[in-house]
């Protein structure tokens, strides 16, 4: 009996070991030989690992806490703008009773913030708050959403944001067609309750059940029209909407654990009193964005995921490596503009070496930056392709490393006494190497 359970114990343990292998080096080297099933599930797993992975390295919880301060500052400008919008159109109302829906735990807040939202309204007759107030209302709304936008950018390694005309006319337009899209699905909900309510009383537990999961619909793709529409790159729906459904879940269990939790601590309103709704309002919004932000990640992994495959292996990468891919990479972008191709973007060049978005996105900024490459405009609204920036007839892999070498600043107190003529006999010899060993052309690579 005892070996029995000793070798179950031996083969559990095995088992286990060969399970963490797998995750941490075994899955990242599967390839296109395994069926597309099998793949599609893999690429799941590997975009949560991924997401997980990089919730430290993208500092998401800082991010996160950043996000909720700017948010408290902008919940009543925030709700100013949407208000007086709804208004203009009358549907004030419905926008307020779906704003309760969606946020049932944050009555308390919702209510005393609509009642500074009143007092901001009233005010907004007056011809010194109409130059003054309502331009700060608004830079309020846009650099909130501005540090969301840089965020969002950020996890997707995205160098650029809107230009500030894009800003103003997108996220103008998404306050416009906000009233519109809850007044809408406040009205697809009462729609349905009504009018079909008699006609489907045969499948009234199938109804029932859709109808307590209408709601749930409505957040995930609330979800997934903000990691869509947010990062200045393109998203696809698929990554978005996988992203989404994992928020959405993730959100609609926290409301629950929040409103639970929120019981709980009313208990104790005699020691805590009215105080008790401030704390718990910023671990609301500090939480949500956590789990919004988790979302972004689980989005930018699923759709660069073989771009990732590596990633873990070039974290620690030497110098030399990284030298190889940036001759590489270069050697690409020459030979693609020789033939006249259509320019390459990251991506593309990511996936046509196989290596990490990352890595890539590290070494564009290199090149870039020590003029090698120039950003170009691609069939891909929001992601430029990449060209050479000087004659192609005379760019050899010497005079590229010495540009690379060269980026940065060379400018630093020195005793040049001491120092000089070291400096110079160091660059003499550097140069003379590269020039006697890769004095070749990258197109001839």
């Amino acid at each position: 009996m005892k070996n029995k359970l000793q070798a179950f114990i031996n083969r559990f343990v095995a088992w286990c070991k060969n399970a963490v292998h797998f995750f941490k080096i075994g899955i990242w080297h599967s390839g296109k030989e395994e069926s597309k099933v099998r793949q599609f599930f893999y690429n799941i797993v590997k975009s949560f690992i991924m997401a997980g992975r990089r919730y430290s390295e993208d500092r998401l919880q800082s991010k996160a806490s950043a996000l909720t301060y700017n948010t408290l500052l902008a919940i009543v400008p925030m709700l100013a703008v949407l208000f007086g919008i709804a208004r203009g159109f009358g549907f004030q109302n419905i926008v307020k009773s779906q704003l309760f829906a969606f946020l049932p735990g944050q009555q308390k807040a919702l209510n005393q913030s609509l009642t500074f939202v009143d007092s901001y309204l009233e005010h907004a007759q007056s011809g010194v708050f109409v130059g003054i107030g309502l331009g700060l209302l608004i830079w309020t709304v846009m650099n909130l959403l501005g540090n969301i936008e840089d965020i969002f950018n950020q996890i997707w390694r995205v160098q650029k944001s809107r230009s500030l005309f894009r800003k103003v006319t997108d996220y103008l337009s998404l306050f416009l067609v906000l009233p519109l899209l809850m007044i809408c699905s406040g009205g697809i909900s009462v729609f349905l309750t009504t009018t079909f309510a008699e006609t489907l009383q045969i499948f009234n537990p199938a109804w029932g059940v859709f109808l307590k999961l209408l709601p749930f619909v409505i957040i995930v793709f609330t979800f997934t029209g903000i990691y869509m529409f947010i990062p200045n790159t393109h998203v696809k729906f698929l990554n978005a909407f996988g992203a989404g459904l994992f928020a959405g879940i993730a959100f609609q269990l926290f409301q629950l654990l929040y409103i639970s939790g929120q019981l709980w601590v009313s208990k104790y309103n005699a020691i805590y009193g009215s105080f008790a709704a401030l704390p718990l309002l910023l671990l609301w919004l500090q939480l949500s964005w956590v789990i919004c932000l988790l979302g972004v990640e689980l989005a930018a992994a699923g759709q660069n995921i073989e771009g990732y495959n590596f990633e873990k292996d070039i974290r620690n990468i030497s110098r030399r490596c990284k030298e190889f891919f940036t001759v590489l990479i270069a050697a690409l972008i020459v030979k693609r503009f020789e033939k006249g191709e259509k320019p390459y973007t990251k991506h593309d060049i990511s996936l046509y070496y196989k290596i990490p978005i990352k890595l890539t996105t590290d070494i564009l900024i290199s090149l870039t930056d020590a003029n090698v490459i120039l950003e170009a405009h691609s069939e891909q609204e929001f992601e430029p392709a990449y060209v050479p920036a000087m004659d192609i007839s005379k760019l050899t892999i010497a005079s590229l490393l010495d540009k690379i070498d060269q980026v940065g600043s060379e400018d630093f107190n020195i005793d040049h006494g001491i120092m000089k003529k070291h400096w110079e006999k160091y660059i003499s010899i550097k140069n003379a190497v590269r020039n006697e060993k890769y004095n070749i052309l990258l197109k001839d690579i």
